[in-house]
């Protein structure tokens, strides 16, 4: 997100010495709802600490050429996991809600789902309460601004840098388009690369906003469209996955293919809805 202090950044600022100013707020902001977890059971919570989890792995991955692959794999890699554990709830929530507006509220085992979702809750706090999230962020702020600050004399511009670095995003989720668009539509996986490039971008338009160009910044409100039809298709798949692996939520083998029918007619529809952003 922007900031007044980012908005005001002068041309002569580096990236160097401007990481802390997009990294700290997104390691509080995951702070924050990590230590809320201890008292509040809302899936909400869980999702806005994945949501900065993942913002931070983007910031790293704009900051790729300057901190080197080592350092810049082995933070997002963290971060990528804490993320997964802090996913596992709003999994069951989706499932839960696309069940019920597929089969209706008497057909979909809603008791067996609010329990497997309350499982989920309880091992997402679990994991996440033992992850030493507060060391995990400080180590990995300190480990990248370290890195910064040994880089050589020269300094990166700022402008220069994070219009760089959104044009190298702006090409992978082009190349992740051209892929899918020649795929299988049951080639998932490359849909799941789109929706994930398109992410990418879209974070990184909001880290940099003022220091981008005006054809750099059009580019949002189309990305926001991309990323809500592919995310509501991953939705599906996902939850098809999740599905499989918990057959036991529904009482016989016949109400498991009928909720399977039903979950495979939604994910062809929204292919289609996808597949013409393509």
């Amino acid at each position: 997100m922007k900031t007044e202090k980012q908005a005001d950044l002068p041309e002569r600022d580096t990236a160097e010495s401007h990481f802390s100013t997009y990294a700290r707020p997104l390691a509080d902001a995951a702070i924050e709802n990590a230590d809320a977890l201890a008292a509040n059971s809302d899936a909400d919570v869980l999702h806005k600490l994945r949501v900065s989890l993942r913002r931070l792995r983007s910031l790293l991955w704009a900051y790729r050429p300057l901190l080197g692959e080592e350092i810049d794999d082995q933070q997002r890699d963290r971060f990528k996991s804490l993320a997964g554990a802090a996913g596992k709830t709003r999994d069951w929530d989706i499932l839960s809600e696309l069940l019920v507006e597929s089969l209706g509220a008497r057909q979909a085992p809603t008791d067996r789902l609010r329990a497997a979702r309350a499982a989920a809750l309880d091992d997402s706090r679990e994991t996440l309460s033992h992850a030493g999230i507060h060391a995990v962020l400080r180590d990995a702020l300190a480990d990248a601004s370290g890195a910064l600050r040994h880089q050589a004399r020269e300094q990166t511009p700022l402008k220069k840098f994070a219009r760089k670095r959104v044009a190298a995003a702006e090409k992978s989720l082009n190349k992740r388009m051209h892929l899918a668009a020649h795929a299988k539509r049951s080639d998932y996986a490359s849909y799941h690369d789109v929706r994930k490039a398109g992410k990418k971008v879209r974070y990184l338009l909001e880290f940099f906003e003022p220091l981008l160009t005006k054809k750099q910044l059009k580019t949002l409100k189309g990305l926001k469209k991309l990323q809500k039809r592919f995310g509501t298709l991953n939705d599906v798949v996902a939850s098809e996955e999740l599905l499989r692996g918990n057959r036991g939520i529904f009482s016989n083998d016949r109400d498991v293919e009928v909720a399977f029918t039903a979950l495979e007619k939604q994910r062809k529809s929204r292919v289609r809805a996808a597949s013409k952003l393509l």
